[in-house]
C-alpha cells in the first residue's frame, strides 16, 4: 500500500485529497505568517518525508493527525493513511524539520515514527524468518504487536499457515539478527530464511576441515573475492554459507578458491546436499514426525488408561482385580490410571504448558491455555480424588485420568492431520522449485564460438554469461537468450501457455522450462535468486504470507476468544455445581459415577476444550495458500489475500487497448497487388527499400517479407541505391534499377503518381478497419497497397462477452485516436470507449468509475498505465512474461490471453467463496459445540459429550478447515473458456 501510496501522489498534486476520506482545511496558510510563495521557493527546495502513525482506528483519528500537522508553519501537503497507519508529509525544511512533526503527531494523542521512504530500496529490507512455535492466531498477533513498535521496523506480516514472518526494516537501525532476537525473547524459536539483500547465496560443504583455525582461513580467503558480501561457518556441520552479488562472481569460483586453499589442498568443496526451500519442507518433516512421534507415546500410555476405565470394568474377573483395595479406599485401577496418565500430562503434554507460559507471559491467551486449563482441571481433581481416598477410610469418588490422557492424545492427532494439511497447502511452491533441473552441460568455447569442450555441473554452479548447452527433453537450466540453434520450449510450467513456442538465435528462455526437439546454445543472464523462477516462487510466497482483510474479523474474535470461553467454562461449571447443590434438577441425572460436582467439572471442562480459535485463524490463510497457487500454476500470480478480495468484487473493468486488447505490434495484415507481378518478387523490392528504415511500420514490412524468403533468419535484400526517407510520408530508392516509392497518399501525390480508383477504395477500407494503408510504387505506377494493423488478439470478443455474462461492465480507455479506439471496440463489443487518454487521464476515469459505486479492475501491460493500476481496485499486468516483478499490479497474467483476466476474477470468487464457507464451518462449529458441551441437550435428551469427545472434536474442527481449503487444489477454469479456442497470431 505504501508503493500504491506514492505512485497515487505522482499522478497529480491534487489527487493526495482522494487517498483517504478526512476533512479539508483549507484556512491552515501553507507558508507561515508573512512568508509569501516566492520566498518560500527561495529558501529552498520542499522536502517529503514519511511517517508511521500508531493508534488510529478510523478517519476521524486520521483527520486529527493532519490537523496537527498543517497547523505548523511551512506544511505544504499531510496525506494520512489510516489503513496503514502512515502519515506523508510535504514540507519545507527552512521552516520546519521532522522532529518538529513527530512531536505535533504526539501532541495530538498519537505514537509516532519516521520512517525511510519504502521505494528506496537501499534503505528497506524484507527479511522472512520462519517461526516455530506457534498455535493459533493469538499466536500471530501477539507476534506482530512485539515486532511492530521496534525502532527500524516498518511492516511485519506474520502468517499462521506458512509459519512465517515477513518484515520490512531498515538494516542500518535494526538487522535481521536482532529481529531474531526479539522474537525468542518473545518465546518463539526463530530461522532466518532470507534477509531480503540484493544478493544470492548458497551453501558449501567442505571436506578435509579439521580445526577452527582451517575454517577461519576458508573464510578469510572467500571474503577477500571481490562480490562476496559475506560468509557464515558452521564448523560442526562443515558447512559454509557465502552471499554474493552474481554480477561479479559465482559459486564456481568459491569452490575453486577452496580446493586451492593451503598448502597439502587437502579442502574440497561441493554443494551442500539441500536445495532452496529444503529447510522449510524439512522443518515442515520433522514437525509432522514429532506430533506423529507424540501421538503414538500418547497413545501407547493412554490406551491402558482408557480400557482399565471404560471396557475392562464390565469384565467381571478383571473388574474384581481393579477393584482391589491397596490403601484404605484406594483402588489397584485408580493407581494403574494415575501412573500412566502422569507422562501424558507431564512429558507428552509439555509443549501445551511451555504454549501457555509464553503466550500468558505477552499478555494473550491461546489454544494452549484451553487445553492446559482442561487437562489441568482433570488431572489434578482426579489426583486429588486419589490422595482422599488413600487417606480415608469410607471416601468414594470417581477419578477423570483417562479424560486428561485421551483429551492429550487426540488433540495430538488432530495437530497431527493438520500439520500433515497444512503441508498440502504449500505444494504449489515445492512443485515450482522442482522445476530447476538438477544438473546442466557447461561449454567452454574459443575466441571464434567455437565449442572447445562440455562438462556436466551442478545446476546451481551456473554464473552469469555462462554458456549452457540444452538437449532435446532436457529442461532449460537458466534463464537466458538463444545464441545458436532453434527448438520449440514447453513454457506451460511457468506462463500456463499450452503450446511450445518457437525459439531461435536471439529469443529468450526461461529457466525451468522443456526443451522439445532442437539443440540450443543459450547464454546465461540471470541466475539464482534473479531467476523468473525465482522470482515467481517469492512472489507467491509473499502473496501467502499478506492477510485479506477478511482475516481481521477472524483476528478481533481471537483477542477475546479465549478469555470469554475460560469464562463461559467457570459459568458453566458454576450453574450445574450450584443447580446440583440446591437441587436445581433430579438425582436421577448424576450418573451413578459421579457426584454433582464431578458431573459440573466434566460440563466445565468440555466446554473449555471444545471451543477452537484454531479453525477461524487457519479459514482464510489456508484457502489464500492454495488460491495462490493453483493461480501459479495457471499462470495468474495473485498478490495475497487483499487482491483476491477485490478482485472477487470487480464488477467493472477498464481494458488498456495496445498490448492489451490488441497484439501490441504492428504486422501487415492484407496485401493487394494492382499489377500482374509475383508476390515474391513484389516483396523483394519493397523488403529492400523499407530495410534502410528505423520506422515501427517499415520493420513489420520486412518482417512479413521474411515469409516470402523460406524463412531465412538474416535474408540478403537487393541493394537499394539513392535511399532517402521522407519523415511522415515513406521512403524511396532505387531497387534492380526501378524507382521504388512506399508510403502514403501524399508522398504519392507529391511525385506526380496518379493512384488509381481500386486502390482509393482499399484505403478507405482499411482506414474505416482502423488498418494503416502503405501504397507501393513501382517505376511510377501504383503496383500494390499493403494493409498494416495492430490486430485484435484473438478471443478478445468471446472475452468480453463472458465477461458480460459475469455481470462485469467491460471499458476501453487508450491514448490512440477515436477512429482506431471506436474500430477496435465495436470488433469486440465494447460500448463506453475513452480515447486519447494520457496515463494521469486514466487514473483519473478508474476513480470517477470508483466515485459511482464500481468495483474496478485495470488491465494494463504495466508500462503506461502504472497510475490506473494503482488507482484501481485491482491492478492486472497482462503479458508479463519473465518480468514479473511489476510493483504496480495486484494480479500479474504471465501469458497475453485475455482469457486469464476471466480466470483471475473467477478464481478469486471461488477462493473468497471458500473463505466464506470456512468461516460459516469454523463459526457454526464454535456457536452449535459450546451450549453442547455446556448440557444444553443434557436436560432434554440426556446427552453428554465427555471432555475427550469435545477435545476430538475441536481438533477435527481445524482438520476440517485445512482440507476444505484443500478442496480448492481441484479448481477448475470456467467451461466457457474450455470451449473458447485461442489461436495465436504469429509474429516471425
Amino acid at each position: 500500500m505504501g508503493t500504491k501510496l506514492l505512485a497515487l501522489a505522482c499522478i497529480r498534486k491534487e489527487s493526495y485529497g482522494d487517498l483517504s476520506p478526512r476533512p479539508h482545511y483549507p484556512s491552515m496558510p501553507k507558508y507561515p505568517k508573512g512568508i509569501t510563495a516566492q520566498e518560500t521557493s527561495l529558501q529552498g527546495s520542499e522536502a517529503k518525508a514519511m511517517f508511521s502513525v500508531m493508534g488510529m482506528t478510523c478517519s476521524a483519528c486520521a483527520g486529527s493527525v493532519e490537523k496537527a500537522v498543517k497547523r505548523l508553519p511551512g506544511i505544504k501537503e499531510a496525506v494520512v493513511d489510516v489503513l496503514n497507519n502512515k502519515a506523508q508529509v510535504m514540507f519545507y525544511p527552512s521552516f520546519v524539520n521532522e522532529e518538529s512533526i513527530l512531536e505535533a503527531i504526539e501532541d495530538a494523542g498519537f505514537q509516532a515514527a519516521l520512517i525511510q521512504d519504502e521505494t528506496d530500496d537501499k534503505s528497506v529490507q524484507v527479511c522472512r524468518i520462519r517461526i516455530n512455535g506457534m498455535t493459533c492466531t493469538s499466536c500471530s498477533t501477539t507476534l506482530e504487536n512485539a515486532l511492530q513498535p521496534v525502532p527500524g521496523v516498518q511492516k511485519v506480516q506474520v502468517a499462521l499457515a506458512t509459519e512465517e514472518a515477513q518484515i520490512h526494516h531498515d538494516p542500518k537501525i535494526i538487522t535481521y539478527n536482532q529481529l531474531m532476537q526479539k522474537i525468542e525473547e518473545t518465546g518463539f524459536g526463530a530461522v532466518l530464511v532470507s534477509t531480503g539483500e540484493d544478493m544470492s547465496k548458497i551453501n558449501l560443504r567442505i571436506d578435509g576441515v579439521r580445526t577452527v583455525n582451517s575454517m577461519r582461513m576458508l573464510e578469510n580467503s572467500l571474503q577477500a573475492l571481490p562480490g562476496v558480501q559475506a560468509v557464515q561457518t558452521s564448523p560442526e556441520l562443515k558447512k559454509i554459507a557465502v552471499s554474493y552479488k552474481p554480477d561479479m562472481t559465482g559459486p564456481r569460483n568459491f569452490i575453486k578458491v577452496i580446493d586451492s586453499t593451503g598448502s597439502s589442498r587437502r579442502f574440497k568443496a561441493t554443494i551442500y546436499p539441500e536445495g532452496e526451500g529444503a529447510g522449510r519442507e524439512s522443518h515442515r518433516k520433522e514437525e509432522i514426525k514429532q506430533y506423529f512421534r507424540s501421538f503414538l507415546w500418547s497413545l501407547i500410555f493412554t490406551t491402558p488408561v482408557f480400557l482399565t476405565s471404560m471396557v475392562f470394568m464390565y469384565i467381571p474377573g478383571i473388574k474384581h482385580g481393579l477393584d482391589t483395595k491397596v490403601v484404605n479406599m484406594l483402588t489397584i485401577g485408580e493407581v494403574i490410571r494415575w501412573v500412566l496418565s502422569t507422562p501424558v500430562q507431564f512429558i507428552i503434554g509439555r509443549r501445551f504448558y511451555t504454549g501457555s507460559y509464553k503466550a500468558l507471559r505477552h499478555g494473550s491467551a491461546n489454544m494452549d491455555v484451553l487445553i492446559a486449563l482442561g487437562t489441568n482441571a482433570a488431572y489434578f481433581y482426579s489426583v486429588y480424588t486419589v490422595i482422599r481416598a488413600a487417606s480415608s477410610p469410607d471416601f468414594e469418588g470417581t477419578d477423570f485420568f483417562e479424560t486428561s490422557a485421551m483429551l492429550i492424545s487426540f488433540i495430538l492427532l488432530g495437530k497431527y492431520l493438520e500439520v500433515l494439511a497444512k503441508g498440502k497447502t504449500s505444494e504449489a511452491i515445492a512443485k515450482l522449485m522442482n522445476l530447476a533441473p538438477e544438473t546442466a552441460i557447461l561449454l567452454s568455447l574459443d575466441e571464434e564460438g567455437n565449442v572447445i569442450s562440455e562438462e556436466e555441473i551442478d545446476s546451481r554452479l551456473i554464473q552469469k554469461n555462462d554458456i549452457i548447452k540444452i538437449i532435446p527433453g532436457a529442461k532449460v537450466a537458466s534463464d537466458g537468450f538463444v545464441l545458436w540453434g532453434q527448438s520449440h520450449i514447453n513454457e506451460s510450467m511457468i506462463t500456463g501457455e499450452a503450446r511450445p513456442v518457437a525459439k531461435r538465435k536471439g529469443d529468450t528462455v526461461i529457466g525451468g522450462t522443456v526443451n522439445e526437439n532442437g539443440v540450443l546454445h543459450i547464454k546465461a543472464t540471470k541466475v539464482g535468486s534473479e531467476s523468473a523462477l525465482a522470482q515467481i516462487v517469492r512472489l507467491v510466497e509473499s502473496a501467502q504470507m499478506a492477510k485479506a482483510p477478511v482475516q481481521k474479523f477472524a483476528d478481533r474474535i481471537s483477542k477475546y476468544f479465549v478469555p470469554l470461553v475460560i469464562m463461559l467454562s467457570f459459568s458453566t461449571w458454576l450453574a450445574w455445581f450450584l443447580a446440583g447443590k440446591l437441587h436445581g434438577y433430579p438425582e436421577s441425572w448424576i450418573p451413578s459415577s459421579m457426584d454433582s460436582f464431578e458431573l459440573a467439572l466434566q460440563f466445565g471442562i468440555s466446554v473449555m476444550v471444545i471451543a477452537c480459535p484454531c479453525a477461524l485463524g487457519l479459514a482464510t490463510p489456508t484457502a489464500v495458500m492454495v488460491g495462490t497457487g493453483v493461480g501459479a500454476s495457471l499462470g495468474v500470480l495473485i498478490k495475497g489475500g487483499q487482491a483476491l478480495e477485490g478482485a472477487h468484487k470487480v464488477n467493472c473493468i477498464v481494458f488498456d487497448k495496445t498490448g492489451t486488447l490488441t497484439v501490441g505490434k504492428p504486422v501487415v495484415v492484407n496485401t493487394r497487388l494492382l499489377k500482374n507481378m509475383v508476390l515474391h518478387e513484389f516483396f523483394e523490392l519493397v523488403a529492400a527499400t523499407e530495410v534502410n528504415s528505423e520506422h515501427p511500420l517499415a520493420k513489420a514490412i520486412i518482417e512479413y517479407a521474411k515469409k516470402f524468403r523460406e524463412d531465412e533468419e538474416n535474408p540478403a535484400w537487393p541493394e537499394a541505391r539513392d535511399f532517402v526517407s521522407i519523415t511522415g510520408h515513406g521512403v524511396k530508392a532505387i531497387v534492380r534499377n526501378k524507382e521504388v516509392i512506399v508510403g502514403n497518399k501524399s508522398l504519392m501525390l507529391e511525385n506526380n503518381i496518379v493512384i488509381p480508383v481500386d486502390a482509393q477504395d482499399m484505403l478507405t477500407e482499411t482506414e474505416s478497419m482502423a488498418q494503416t494503408g502503405i501504397l507501393v510504387s513501382i517505376d511510377g505506377e501504383v503496383t500494390g497497397v499493403l494493409a498494416i494493423s495492430d490486430p485484435v488478439k484473438p478471443g478478445a470478443q468471446e472475452v468480453i462477452s463472458i465477461l458480460k455474462s459475469m455481470n462485469v461492465r467491460s471499458i476501453m480507455v487508450t491514448g490512440d485516436n477515436w477512429g482506431t479506439a471506436s474500430s477496435i471496440a465495436s470488433q469486440i463489443g465494447i460500448e463506453t470507449v475513452v480515447a486519447e487518454a494520457k496515463p494521469e487521464q486514466k487514473a483519473e476515469k478508474v476513480k470517477e468509475l470508483q466515485a459511482e459505486g464500481y468495483a474496478v479492475a485495470m488491465v494494463g501491460d504495466g508500462i503506461n498505465d502504472s497510475p490506473a493500476l494503482v488507482a484501481a481496485d485491482v491492478g492486472m499486468a497482462i503479458g508479463a512474461g519473465t518480468d514479473i516483478a511489476i510493483e504496480a499490479a495486484d494480479i500479474v497474467l504471465m501469458k497475453s490471453n485475455l482469457e486469464d483476466v476471466i480466470t483471475a476474477i473467477h478464481l478469486s470468487r471461488k477462493t473468497f467463496s471458500r473463505i466464506r464457507l470456512n468461516y460459516i464451518w469454523a463459526l457454526g462449529y464454535n456457536i452449535l459445540g459450546i451450549p453442547i458441551a455446556a448440557g444444553a441437550l443434557f436436560p432434554s435428551t440426556g446427552f453428554r459429550l465427555p471432555p475427550w469427545i469435545a477435545g476430538a472434536a475441536m481438533a477435527a474442527s481445524s482438520v476440517s478447515v485445512v482440507c476444505c481449503s484443500l478442496l480448492l487444489k481441484n479448481y477448475e477454469r470456467p467451461k466457457k473458456l474450455e470451449n473458447l479456442e485461442i489461436g495465436g497470431i504469429q509474429i516471425e
